[in-house]
């Protein structure tokens, strides 16, 4: 049990010494809260609006408590009107005792010792306002005033709801701390607050906290929860997939209303259809343009059926022989076949020169000779390298090209002069001329000259380091590719004469290099114009039928190889 409650105090105080005094009046206890039990913290109270508050605890002393009071009593019985003061002499015997007064055991308070309920000798008068005064009751309210309630009933001791016996307990505590006191603080007194027992919650509050739920009756009572039957979940069930399928196959329906299957032909058509497919057309591109040409229905079934087969994206540019009203899936099978590109093959050897080119590319391509000439007639639209200085000649890369009818002449000729250029990049042709001390188009020139002396790879660089060789010791090439080249002819028709005749592509009368390549050459003698063999050779003979040379650094060795090459006739007469 907790000590007992300090008993109600009413009135403001006043020292036996000071006239105006009030006794608390008394006023019935109501039922005390019990104190909280062990672990419990207490229900801390708010302060009252208005009301001043009181600090827990012993209030510290000073120097000036020289004296000390008992508790406070309440005069059993008294009320506010018997309790007035008779008299404001404080020797009047009729005069009841302040509940404050001194202890009777205690020496009385030192004289000059200031109390507050006292005016001050010294300093600004006391007035009405600064000096205690004694309350009067407040009418209706039994027991003592009360601020804001006149019509507070009694106190019930009996009362069963936790909650209203707290309140109103409540009430009685705050009314005796601070309307009777006016918030000041008693002399002498130690205040401590009495811990508050938690308040137990009721069968409503219960009722709250299990969130009103609808498994109880009016009564408390928990209601049975129904159970479901099987044949109930079934039908649910069932229900609920028919919705669902409904739903999926109207949507479907409602698809197909507003966007319709794409239309196809049937079979593999007929008649004969030209198509035109450009460079970089997409599957979509290329199903338009059957579809703008009559050759299938509609653009869908032809893309359906290419995303199923890989080889689609292969198809080529060019020229189909296609057929009409066909299949998605038998356009797409017939663009796949190679017979159906309508494409022109030329095959261009190494070693060909300019003008054997042209009439190469006439003759298998049926176009007027006079148009390929026109066209090499203006190299700046060809794509020539810039060390080409606008020559043509040795650089249409000897290869085998496809050509369509669409394509015109210079699209062939830049076709060719582009294939030199990638096969020139691959081989790093500029760099590594520049680190062997020589010029890009010398380069080429050497190798048209390698290309026309000898038809066997693995000869090629021995050629090169020849020519590069007499080229160094400054010894006249001597090569009469060079001087067939000049006069128009094939070398096997030169005549004593033409050996003789002094042009610029005689490398017998003129030393160096003739003025440009005299052929179109392939790789490996590009590649062996960059990296000859090592060593001293300066000559090479013709020494069998199937056009190997016989190599020397001897000039004696190379006049017998040469009478060995008169006798066999290949050719050595000169």
């Amino acid at each position: 049990m907790s000590d007992p409650t300090p008993p109600y105090r009413q009135g403001r105080h006043a020292s036996p010494d000071v006239p105006g005094g009030t006794p608390a009046p008394a006023r019935p206890a109501g039922p005390r809260a019990a104190a909280p039990p062990a672990g419990v913290r207490p229900r801390e109270e708010a302060p009252r609006p208005g009301a001043a508050q009181r600090p827990s605890g012993p209030r510290p002393t000073t120097p000036d408590d020289d004296r000390s009071t008992g508790p406070l009593v309440r005069p059993a019985g008294s009320t506010v009107a018997g309790a007035a003061l008779r008299s404001g002499d404080p020797a009047d015997p009729e005069r009841p005792a302040h509940p404050s007064a001194p202890l009777p055991d205690l020496p009385p308070r030192p004289a000059g010792t200031w109390s507050r309920l006292q005016r001050r000798a010294d300093g600004a008068p006391d007035d009405d306002a600064t000096v205690a005064r004694p309350v009067g009751a407040v009418p209706g309210v039994p027991g003592g005033p009360h601020d804001d309630d006149t019509g507070a009933q009694p106190l019930d001791p009996h009362a069963r709801d936790d909650r209203a016996r707290d309140d109103r307990a409540r009430d009685d505590r705050a009314w005796d701390d601070e309307d009777s006191t006016g918030g000041l603080e008693v002399l002498g007194t130690a205040g401590t607050e009495e811990p508050r027992r938690p308040r137990r919650r009721s069968r409503r509050d219960q009722g709250d906290l299990d969130g009103g739920s609808g498994d109880r009756s009016s009564g408390g009572a928990r209601r049975p929860r129904r159970r479901r039957s099987p044949l109930a979940v079934v039908l649910s069930l069932a229900v609920l997939a028919g919705l669902v399928a409904g739903i999926v196959l109207g949507g479907k329906a409602l698809i197909g209303l507003v966007n319709p299957p794409d239309e196809d032909y049937t079979g593999q058509g007929s008649g004969s259809v030209e198509v035109r497919i450009a460079e970089g057309d997409t599957l979509s591109d290329i199903a338009r343009t059957l579809q703008t040409q009559g050759v299938i229905a509609s653009v869908g079934p032809f893309v359906d059926a290419a995303e199923t087969q890989p080889a689609a994206t292969g198809i080529q540019p060019g020229v189909y022989a296609m057929r009409a009203q066909m299949s998605g899936q038998a356009a797409l099978d017939l663009l796949l076949d190679p017979a159906t590109r309508q494409v022109t093959r030329v095959t261009i050897p190494e070693g060909f020169t300019v003008r054997a080119v042209l009439e190469r590319l006439a003759e298998d391509t049926g176009r007027p000779l006079a148009d390929f000439e026109a066209a090499a007639a203006d190299p700046a639209a060809l794509g020539l390298p810039a060390y080409a200085g606008g020559q043509l000649e040795g650089f249409l890369f000897p290869a085998t090209y496809e050509f369509t009818p669409d394509d015109t002449p210079a699209d062939v000729l830049r076709e060719m002069v582009g294939q030199f250029t990638a096969t020139a990049a691959r081989l790093q042709l500029e760099q590594r001329a520049a680190a062997a001390g020589r010029s890009p188009y010398d380069v080429v020139t050497v190798a048209s000259m390698v290309q026309s002396e000898t038809r066997l790879d693995d000869e090629r660089r021995d050629v090169a380091q020849v020519v590069y060789n007499r080229l160094d010791r400054g010894i006249a090439l001597g090569i009469d590719a060079t001087i067939a080249y000049g006069l128009g002819k094939n070398g096997n028709d030169l005549t004593v004469t033409d050996l003789q005749t002094d042009d610029p592509y005689n490398t017998r009368t003129r030393p160096g290099l003739p003025p440009t390549p005299i052929s179109n050459p392939g790789e490996a003698s590009l590649e062996a114009a960059l990296a000859p063999t090592t060593g001293d050779l300066l000559y090479y003979v013709l020494e069998s039928a199937d056009g190997r040379h016989f190599f020397t650094a001897d000039y004696g060795q190379f006049q017998a190889a040469r009478e060995r090459c008169a006798a066999a006739g290949l050719g050595c007469g000169g």
